[in-house]
Order: structure tokens, then C-alpha cells, then sequence
């Protein structure tokens, strides 16, 4: 029998993908343990290098998926290249599925006021 470390068996991080940007970025969903921590993640990556403007200062022990990118949405392509919204699944699924995170823009929905789902 070999001996193996753990970090052998941990699935490959995924790639984080800015609609409409040319640089991407990797995440090792395994080392997160749930959706607040990669909210809180993208929003590191994102929103404080200033890739993602943020109009209102958010209190970093608020960060959730649905405000860690303001004007965009959190979406996931998975192993059947299906894209669905992040969150969907539970935590241990979703790392077991996903294979690429896409940060879309939010498109307002013109009648209302309102923020579309582009999904």
C-alpha cells in the first residue's frame, strides 16, 4: 500500500469566470465548506481587487451569494455542462459537481425596475 497524502484525492479546483473578461481565476471548492465562505471567496477575489465595482460598502460578516457580486449573478457549469444558479444544491453536492463558476452580469429587467435571471 502507497501512502498517499489527503491532498492526492481532493478534487482539482475549478475555474471562476467574469463574463465578458479575458482572466480567470481558480478556487478549490474542497478547502470552502460552505456557500457563505465562497461568497465571502469571490468577493475577495472579485469586488476588493476592483474587478467588480461595489456601490454600497457591505459589512463582510453579511456576505451571501446574493450580494458578494453586486450586479451579478453566481452560476455553475457542471459535469454535464448544464449551467445552473449556485446554491441549487447542497454544499458537498454542488463540490462534487461543479467544474467551472460563471460570474454573469445581472440584466435589469426594464418593466419593474427589477434584476432579471439571465439563466
Amino acid at each position: 500500500m502507497s501512502s498517499r497524502s489527503s491532498s492526492c484525492n481532493d478534487p482539482p479546483a475549478v475555474t471562476v469566470v467574469v463574463e465578458g473578461r479575458s482572466i480567470c481565476q481558480m478556487i478549490s471548492l474542497h478547502k470552502l465548506g460552505s456557500y457563505q465562505s465562497l461568497a465571502k471567496a469571490l468577493k475577495q477575489m472579485f469586488v476588493d481587487s476592483g474587478d467588480i465595482v461595489e456601490c454600497s460598502h457591505n459589512n463582510n460578516n453579511n456576505v451571501d451569494l446574493s450580494n458578494a457580486l453586486p450586479g451579478h449573478l453566481i452560476a455553475y457549469e457542471d459535469i454535464e455542462n448544464d449551467l445552473l444558479l449556485v446554491g441549487d444544491l447542497n454544499w458537498k453536492d454542488f463540490v462534487k459537481v461543479a467544474k467551472r463558476i460563471r460570474i454573469l452580469p445581472a440584466k435589469p429587467n426594464s418593466r419593474n425596475g427589477t434584476v432579471e435571471n439571465n439563466i
